[in-house]
This record gives C-alpha cells, sequence and structure tokens, in this order.
C-alpha cells in the first residue's frame, strides 16, 4: 500500500510536471543508512519555486524502498525502481521521468546545504548557455575515524573532495569537471547528446567513471559552457570501508579502465594507448621514488602507476577485440 502511494504520488505529479523547475534526482543502490540524509536535506531546501525529488532505487536489496516510504506524504518526493544495475542507466530513468528543465544529482551519501538548488537553478537562468553545473564538495568524517597519514589531497578527490576555490570557475578542462555527487545539467542538452553513456558509471561494484568527464568533453566541443559553483556546497559522507589502501588500488585500477573506455568512445583507441599507458606507468613509479620519504604523496602516485595497468589492460582487450572482429 505505502508504495502504491509513492506511485499515486508520481501520477498525480504528471499535471503538474510542466510547471516544475528543477527535479532533484537521488540514484540509489544498498545505502540506506545514508540514503534518509541525503533525501531530508533536498525536501527542506529553501528554493521559491516549484521542485521535485525522485529516487532511483537501482536494484537495492537493503532497505530502501522503507526508507522513502517513510517520507511518503511529502508531496515532493517520487519514487522509481530501476532493476537494471548501473549508475549511468539509474540516472537516465531518473531524467526521464523529470519534469524540470533542470536536473540535480545528489549521491545517496551526501548531504545537500540548505540553498543548493537555488543557487543551482539560479545559474541556469542567468546563463543560457550554461549545460552543466556542480559544486564545493567537503568531506563528512564520522567522530570515530581520521584521514589517514597516507591519504594525500589528490586522493582525498577519489573520496568526492572537489574544490576549486571561493569564485564561479567557468571550466575549459575536462579533468575539472564537476563531481557526479554535486551535479546538475540542463535536461535539454542532456537529451541532445543520447543520455549519459551506460558504458561509464559505476556498475554495482565495477568502480568505473568518468562519464562526467565525457559529458563535459561533449559540451565544451558544442559550444555549451561547464561552470564550478562554490556556493552550491554538498557534503560526502566518508564510508568507514573506503579508508583502505586496497579500496584506493581498486579506485585507481578501475579509474584507469574508465580513461581507456573513455577514450575508446572518442576515437581515441589504438597501439598509441600502449605507449601512453606505458609511460605514465612509468612516471608513476619515478614519482613514487621521489617521494619516497612522503607517504601521503607516495601512496598517491603508486595508485596512479597502479591505474595505467588497469588502462592498459582495458587497451589490450580492446585491441583484441578489434583484430578478431577485423577478420
Amino acid at each position: 500500500m505505502a508504495i502504491q502511494n509513492l506511485k499515486s504520488n508520481i501520477e498525480n505529479s504528471q499535471n503538474s510536471m510542466s510547471d516544475t523547475q528543477i527535479s532533484a534526482i537521488i540514484c540509489t543502490h544498498n545505502r540506506d543508512n545514508y540514503l534518509g540524509a541525503a533525501i531530508d536535506s533536498l525536501l527542506t531546501q529553501d528554493f521559491p519555486g516549484s521542485f521535485e525529488v525522485i529516487v532511483v532505487d537501482n536494484g537495492s536489496s537493503d532497505r530502501t524502498r522503507q526508507v522513502v516510504e517513510q517520507r511518503q506524504s511529502d508531496p515532493h518526493l517520487k519514487y522509481i525502481y530501476e532493476p537494471k544495475i548501473g549508475l549511468s542507466v539509474a540516472r537516465n530513468t531518473g531524467a526521464r521521468v523529470a519534469g524540470g528543465d533542470i536536473l540535480a544529482y545528489l549521491d545517496d551519501d551526501a548531504v545537500a546545504s540548505q540553498h543548493w538548488l537555488h543557487i543551482l537553478y539560479s545559474a541556469y537562468q542567468e546563463n543560457a548557455k550554461l549545460a552543466i553545473a556542480g559544486g564545493k564538495v567537503t568531506l563528512l568524517w564520522s567522530e570515530s575515524i581520521q584521514p589517514p597519514r597516507w591519504l594525500s589531497t589528490g586522493l582525498a578527490g577519489n573520496l568526492g573532495a572537489y574544490d576549486l576555490g571561493n569564485t564561479v570557475v567557468y571550466i575549459d578542462n575536462p579533468g575539472l569537471t564537476p563531481r557526479g555527487l554535486n551535479y546538475s545539467i540542463r535536461s535539454s542538452f542532456l537529451e541532445e547528446i543520447g543520455g549519459f553513456d551506460t558504458h561509464l558509471g559505476r556498475v554495482g561494484k565495477k568502480l568505473l567513471s568518468n562519464e562526467e568527464l565525457r559529458m563535459t568533453e561533449l559540451a565544451l566541443q558544442q559550444g555549451w559552457q561547464v561552470a564550478y559553483l562554490p556556493d552550491a556546497l554538498v557534503a560526502h559522507n566518508v564510508s568507514p570501508e573506503r579508508l583502505q589502501p586496497s579500496w584506493f588500488l581498486r579506485r585507481g585500477w578501475w579509474q584507469g579502465i574508465s580513461e581507456c573506455y573513455r577514450e575508446q568512445l572518442a576515437g581515441k583507441a589504438g597501439i598509441g594507448q600502449l605507449q601512453r599507458g606505458s609511460e605514465k606507468f612509468v612516471r608513476g613509479l619515478y614519482k613514487a621514488l621521489q617521494y619516497f620519504s612522503d607517504p601521503a604523496e607516495r601512496f598517491d602516485k603508486l595508485v596512479y602507476a597502479y591505474g595505467q595497468i588497469g588502462y592498459l589492460n582495458a587497451a589490450i582487450k580492446g585491441l583484441f577485440s578489434t583484430s578478431v572482429s577485423d577478420e
């Protein structure tokens, strides 16, 4: 009955969808311990217009549905179940049911500041060429956890940290693109390019990424703008299980694979990937030796080098599959 009520909320909102100015979307998979706080931070937004909060349950097997049910009385809240696992899949599902011209994506383990939606929406209203915008991300540490001494500023970015300063920045380097956990996009642009590429983005325990970077590349190529908005602040919980060197090594491995895939999607596949990956691997090892006395920077460079092994592995597989298909 509770889920029927949630579905009824969606159906009843169809007539007013055209009035929705911004759609906040949380894509979630088995993160019920953080999800409630993420939803609450959106339901209590100080936004003067019309907004909706869409939770896309991406095949969860925990208490995700019950967490949403507990808040079903709020008319802003909508629930969608997407059985096909994959972050990009879930994001596209959220976009399809959203009524807003602007889509704002918040991670299921993050908390948005009170004016988050207002700041994002205002930026798009003031700039018709803005396709993508995101804001500063700080890290939320539990009381019992301290950052390990081997965690560099660079690796903190793998935990979601993102800070380009206290002024608005228009991004021309895709590597500086906003974090997906604090991310917004113009729905017309997303539709124009066919949605998030499902070959990129996290799929279950596969830590694929680079989907946002690819989106920025496409936006810049087509003459759109991408912005960093420091006041669109989000805080991201640091899961204790991530504070292990093995997690960062695995994250680096999948980052290398993601980079290889992104290059292939951009038409940069081929033998040149082997040369680039090999050079970066050697460079990473060399820098690790340079920073041998600094545990944070040493580990940072080792993670980078390890990631290049993942890159090379994916590149070799890509070359092999291409050669087979050409026969």
